[in-house]
């Protein structure tokens, strides 16, 4: 089932022209919009999964840059720990 000039105009990943072409396709005779029309879904469905890709891809990338900065944070902790504890076994066995 074709979809409606306002179901393609309302996808936030679709440029302009798309509804416009669409809008175009429709002002055709039956024999090539009903060709057309189809061919037009498509590209819209293959827009929308490509613009939905790109929102994936870039939240992992988000997320694993969110994720290094955690893990950054970590090690610098951990080495303060140490430091620390090193120190104190220093003064430690400098008393005994």
């Amino acid at each position: 089932m074709a979809k409606s000039h306002a179901e393609v105009a309302g996808n936030e990943f679709l440029p302009k022209e798309i509804g416009q072409l669409r809008t175009e396709i429709e002002q055709l005779p039956r024999t090539y919009r009903d060709k057309m029309l189809p061919l037009c879904d498509k590209i819209c469905h293959f827009l929308c999964l490509q613009g939905r890709l790109f929102e994936l891809a870039q939240e992992t990338v988000d997320r694993q840059h969110l994720e290094a900065k955690c893990l950054y944070f970590d090690l610098d902790w951990t080495r303060r720990e140490r430091d620390e504890f090193r120190k104190a076994l220093e003064n430690f066995t400098e008393e005994w």
